[in-house]
């Protein structure tokens, strides 16, 4: 079974990853398909993410899971909240019975440099670059993904996660969300404060994990 992490929150909230090395028939046994996806992988990483979500909870009502308009998915008792990202070969989820909950993943790349004026600012970066990493910069000239990179797609992921657990869309990433502090805990860990302005001014804590080229980042609330 590859799963790839898990974490127990709190009480009430788990988050986990899935590395998809499956077929489908592997997610069908225990997950429907409950829409059309033309796409082999996209059908596989759907079926991984809803496969997590009875992993951390067996008594997720999967089959009551309904889309809104903003394409969150959500149940209409909200028994439960949670958040659901797929990346490549990787599927994430993070489930609540009491908070609301974002959930990110993505695989560092250096694609991501070009469109970093939609989101970033100058002092987001700089205030990454003073804390996380800060040691063992990749050289992309080997065609690996840069040191830049990897600290964009860090602040896109937080960024990301935030506007999942806000779930109403209408979120302009660089002007609603924005960073205000950033410290590692530990050698795994990286813990950042941003300032959330939509509708009502918020401080949101998030939660980051790095894996060898996979950013993860989850907020709950």
């Amino acid at each position: 079974m590859p799963l790839f992490f898990q974490l127990q929150i709190d009480e009430h909230t788990r988050l986990a990853v899935w590395k998809i090395e499956e077929e489908e028939a592997f997610f069908l046994q225990k997950v429907p398909l409950h829409r059309a996806i033309t796409h082999p992988h996209k059908r596989l990483q759907h079926l991984a993410g809803r496969y997590l979500l009875q992993h951390l909870f067996p008594q997720f009502p999967i089959e009551l899971i309904k889309i809104a308009d903003t394409r969150k998915p959500f149940l209409e008792d909200e028994a439960f909240h949670f958040s659901i990202s797929h990346c490549a070969q990787f599927a994430a989820a993070i489930v609540s019975t009491e908070k609301r909950v974002g959930v990110d993943i993505e695989v560092v790349s250096n694609k991501i440099e070009k469109v970093q004026h939609k989101f970033s600012s100058i002092e987001e970066i700089k205030c990454i670059k003073e804390v996380w990493p800060h040691k063992n910069e990749m050289d992309s000239s080997e065609g690996l993904s840069s040191y830049h990179a990897t600290q964009l797609t860090l602040l896109w992921s937080c960024k990301e996660s935030i506007f999942k657990w806000y779930g109403k869309g209408g979120v302009d990433f660089k002007e609603n969300i924005v960073l205000k502090k950033i410290k590692q805990n530990g050698n795994d860990v990286i813990q950042s404060t941003f300032c959330f302005t939509k509708e009502i001014e918020t401080a949101l804590q998030l939660h980051s994990y790095y894996f060898e080229g996979v950013i993860l980042s989850y907020v709950f609330t």
